[in-house]
């Protein structure tokens, strides 16, 4: 399959008019028959239908929208300039993020995942009219992603649920680049259990085991009644820095205007946000697992066995208590 990539913009456009801008720009460079399934109406259950799994793997729960395979050259440039747009700059964030983990499943179709992996099996989605006026989110998304920015009235009102994974969580070479950007948080986490004396990682060590984030598709609005772990205001100006580092690492998945201010938000409630882990402190074996829950933000890392290869890899969901799906609730 051939692939079709663009360096980002030496100039980041992060308004609400540019990205709005950008959809129609690649919306005008569909078919009808595309231009079908890319424009879907904007619901709740239209944007809680999102998955970390292969599409050919979800039964009734299939993604909506249009299935990328179908882009032409020209075609996905446009998409990519408005990826590049929407999502964060930095290296191993945001759109470089994206692309990796788009190489990491051809990666995996290259290397007996067989046809249901690869980004041709990758899907984007307007919800509702791009529009600088009223609701629409946009949707991107496959195996081991979910982006989902809702915009009201020319401004970002939300960037979750956001979902990453990998495999393998080796570093591997694929599309001329070495590829792993999830090792990044994984040494946030490991960097932050590291800094936690024995008193405080007994406060923050959780009862249960994990094999999977506990508020992946389908657990919306689940979050556990019982705050556990070690809260923030206990931890000294050192670990604090270490803690907002490890949220930064999720949060600059979305444009960087837009994850400054949502993270200035997240430093604000620092006092009141916990953080609590299960097994080995280096987040890199089988059933490691980590979570950082505030008053707003909520963000879960958990080491899964391999599917395709033997070693562990990382699922995360970053979740907002107030802005999921940009507010909108049951």
């Amino acid at each position: 399959m051939r692939i079709f990539k663009t360096k980002t913009p030496d100039s980041l456009f992060t308004s609400s008019s540019k990205i709005v801008e950008l959809a129609k720009a690649f919306a005008a460079t569909l078919t009808d028959d595309q231009h079908r399934d890319l424009n879907q109406h904007y619901s709740l259950r239209n944007a809680v239908n999102w998955s970390n799994l292969p599409q050919n793997l979800l039964g009734r729960r299939r993604r909506r929208g249009l299935r990328v395979g179908t882009l032409s050259g020209k075609q996905w440039t446009a998409l990519n300039a408005l990826l590049s747009a929407a999502t964060g700059s930095s290296k191993n964030n945001g759109y470089d993020e994206i692309q990796q983990i788009l190489n990491a499943d051809d990666h995996l179709r290259d290397n007996g995942g067989g046809s249901d992996y690869g980004r041709e099996n990758f899907y984007v989605s307007f919800l509702g009219a791009p529009s600088d006026y009223g609701k629409w989110e946009l949707q991107f998304g496959g195996h081991h992603l979910a982006v989902a920015n809702t915009y009201i009235n020319g401004a970002l009102v939300g960037a979750t649920p956001s979902f990453r994974g990998i495999e393998p969580f080796s570093t591997f070479e694929y599309n001329g680049v070495n590829n792993q950007p999830q090792q990044q948080a994984q040494s946030a986490f490991e960097a932050l259990l590291t800094s936690f004396d024995d008193g405080q990682l007994a406060v923050a060590r959780l009862s249960d085991k994990y094999s999977d984030v506990l508020l992946g598709p389908g657990k919306d609005w689940a979050f556990p009644n019982t705050v556990t772990g070690i809260r923030g205001s206990e931890l000294r100006v050192s670990q604090r820095a270490l803690l907002l580092a490890a949220i930064k690492t999720y949060v600059s998945s979305v444009d960087d205007e837009n994850a400054a201010r949502i993270l200035a938000g997240y430093e604000g409630e620092l006092d009141s946000t916990y953080v609590g882990y299960s097994c080995s402190k280096s987040m890199s074996k089988a059933r490691d697992y980590i979570r950082i829950d505030g008053p707003s933000v909520w963000i879960e890392f958990s080491m899964r066995c391999g599917i395709i290869f033997s070693d562990p890899h990382p699922h995360a969901v970053w979740r907002d208590k107030n802005t999921d799906y940009g507010g909108t609730a049951p």
